[in-house]
């Protein structure tokens, strides 16, 4: 393939095989205030990496709330949540199809009030309370580092 015919289909082609952005929420979960602010962490289900609690919108709840369910169901966390997002994100999520979605998540912050032992993914998931900074240096998605860092 030529590098003209390169270039026209990574620029006209390429993207009417792409799919759209698939929306997620996710609760930035913290308690405390200044130095003393800790951000909770847990590991996804199927690499056991780092992350925020996140998922689908849930139908009959606003995008605050479904964050809000998502914080209880995947951490074992309840509290305050803001309704305006404090940022957003965007990562490529393996499916169980086996295919990849892009995926951009709007980030709301979650005062935590309560943390339960007993959870629905409790048995599925690690959850850790950190500083922000090392919150920022756990994840991998460059637009969420820079997310946590900002608090």
């Amino acid at each position: 393939m030529t590098n003209a015919l390169k270039k026209a289909w990574a620029e006209y082609v390429s993207p009417i095989f792409k799919r759209p952005a698939r929306v997620q929420v996710a609760a930035l979960c913290y308690q405390g205030k200044g130095v003393d602010k800790r951000v909770l962490l847990i590991t996804s289900r199927d690499t056991g990496r780092w992350i925020l609690p996140k998922g689908w919108p849930i139908d009959g709840l606003d995008a605050p709330n479904a964050a809000m369910q998502e914080a209880w169901e995947e951490a074992g966390v309840k509290g305050e949540v803001n309704s305006t997002p404090i940022g957003h994100f965007s990562y490529e999520k393996s499916m169980d199809s086996g295919g990849i979605s892009w995926c951009d998540t709007s980030v709301f912050e979650m005062t935590v009030t309560e943390i339960c032992d007993k959870f629905p993914e409790a048995d599925q998931r690690e959850r850790k309370w950190v500083t922000p900074t090392e919150a920022a240096n756990m994840v991998q998605e460059p637009e969420l580092s820079a997310i946590l860092a900002a608090l």
